[in-house]
């Protein structure tokens, strides 16, 4: 009997060691960790925005937390539905004893005893099968949570992307004014220098050559910050050296993947944005918790049985005993307990029903803006491509009638720095249209 007790003893330690965590008789553990993964190493090759976004899903220490949300969740839906089988519990008891009686002898005992119970519950008016749904929905909500914080961060990374590839290019514009402003500060020296320009053009020349450096200074402060920003998305150090691919200039980027209207968007969001689904099955598990509560007030009915065994080591008799029953618990008075919790409960899914009217407002607003700053956003970067060539052909006009006289210096550096900044606002604004795009396409739901 001892090996007996020993043995059950060690089989309830296996059960709750952490080698029996990944045990799963419900099969409830479906979500897998992402794999595929790009190698960290980045600075062997150049890397598109694709590969990025691979790094940061499998590197960002917010989504592992929200993976490991839901596999917490799979574990609680999984306990929820324990509840539909028997419990068993194994108790056993050894003790020694020893008496000594005044003038006469003494006597030991060593008793042991070992006892099986058994416990079902075979009906609580609803209260089980509430649970199992609450936990259902609250295993579907952490999901939607992950998909949410996984589209977030596939557009942050978008966002650093094409911000660390703009302010690479501004830098590059930012170098080629500063040689425009060079030459021209060189011109007008040498104009100076002959007699054909006075002091106060190669002072204004000049003071234009060193802003050009320091816009310089400036771009370059941009592109390290951008750069520690998407490091930081992929759990990266921010001093990280990125070799990044470019987007194909060649392709009309004023074009969407899709030809819905703005109203068909935001009801295509409604129906796809994991935040939508999240907000709908905290709602659902919120109902859920009404029907606990009201079953609660109720009662419920179980099955219990036990078996036991005594023996008395003195004694040549030993006992064994077993019972069977039916049990029914009903709450006569819970000082008004039970209630309170059906109101709490009521009051609480009330507030999941406002929370998803809120959160379809917020999607619809999402969508809308989105769109009329893409719609902008398309219609500013043709302006700039046409900003640009005027700006372009002014400034070579203006140059060559300096160098023979016809214009003075002011207008020159005019030209200069209307050609510096519609070549740094087309960058700008190209860029824009495709974050604006990312942007777009993640509040529909596309990512």
């Amino acid at each position: 009997m001892m090996n007996k007790l020993f043995l059950c003893g060690l089989i309830c330690c296996l059960c709750v060691s952490p080698a029996a965590a990944d045990f799963d008789p419900f099969s409830v553990y479906d979500a897998q960790a992402p794999e595929g993964c790009v190698d960290p190493d980045i600075g062997k090759s150049a890397l598109g925005l694709s590969d990025l976004i691979q790094i940061g899903i499998c590197n960002n220490p917010l989504l592992n937390k929200g993976y490991m949300a839901v596999k917490t969740a799979e574990a609680g839906y999984g306990s929820a539905q324990s509840e539909y089988l028997p419990s068993v519990s194994v108790s056993g008891s050894v003790s020694a004893a020893h008496q000594k009686w005044q003038d006469a002898g003494s006597d030991r005992t060593d008793p042991y005893a070992a006892n099986v119970g058994l416990s079902w519950l075979l009906y609580d008016f609803g209260g089980r099968s509430a649970r199992t749904d609450k936990m259902r929905a609250y295993l579907d909500a952490a999901q939607f949570s992950y998909k949410s914080l996984l589209s977030d961060t596939i557009l942050e990374i978008n966002q650093a992307y094409f911000n660390l590839l703009s302010a690479q290019e501004v830098l590059k514009s930012a170098q080629t004014s500063e040689e425009s402003y060079q030459k021209a500060y060189e011109e007008a020296r040498r104009r100076f220098d002959l007699g054909f320009a006075s002091a106060s053009d190669k002072l204004l020349a000049r003071t234009s050559y060193e802003q050009s450096k320091l816009a310089v200074i400036r771009a370059k402060n941009a592109v390290k910050q951008n750069q520690g920003t998407l490091a930081v998305l992929l759990n990266l150090s921010p001093n990280t050296a990125f070799k990044l691919e470019r987007p194909d200039r060649k392709k009309d980027i004023g074009k969407l993947e899709t030809t819905m209207k703005v109203e068909e968007m935001m009801e295509t969001a409604l129906a796809q944005r994991s935040k939508m689904k999240k907000a709908r099955s905290d709602l659902e598990a919120a109902r859920q918790d009404v029907r606990q509560a009201q079953s609660g007030a109720i009662g419920s009915i179980k099955l219990t049985g036990a078996t036991g065994y005594d023996n008395d080591m003195r004694a040549s008799a030993y006992k064994v005993g077993s019972s069977v029953g039916i049990g029914v618990s009903v709450p006569l008075f819970t000082g008004f307990a039970d209630t309170y919790n059906i109101a709490q409960a009521r009051y609480q899914m009330q507030q999941a029903q406002y929370a998803v009217a809120d959160t379809q407002d917020a999607i619809r607003n999402e969508v809308w803006t989105a769109y009329q700053n893409y719609q902008t956003a398309v219609a500013a970067h043709d302006v700039a491509k046409r900003v640009l060539d005027s700006a372009k052909e002014n400034e070579r006009v203006a140059f060559a009638s300096y160098q023979v006289g016809k214009e003075n210096i002011l207008n020159l550096l005019t030209a200069s720095s209307q050609f510096a900044s519609a070549r740094q606002e087309l960058i700008v604004a190209y860029y824009s249209v495709l974050i604006g795009k990312a942007t777009l396409y993640k509040a529909v739901g596309g990512f």
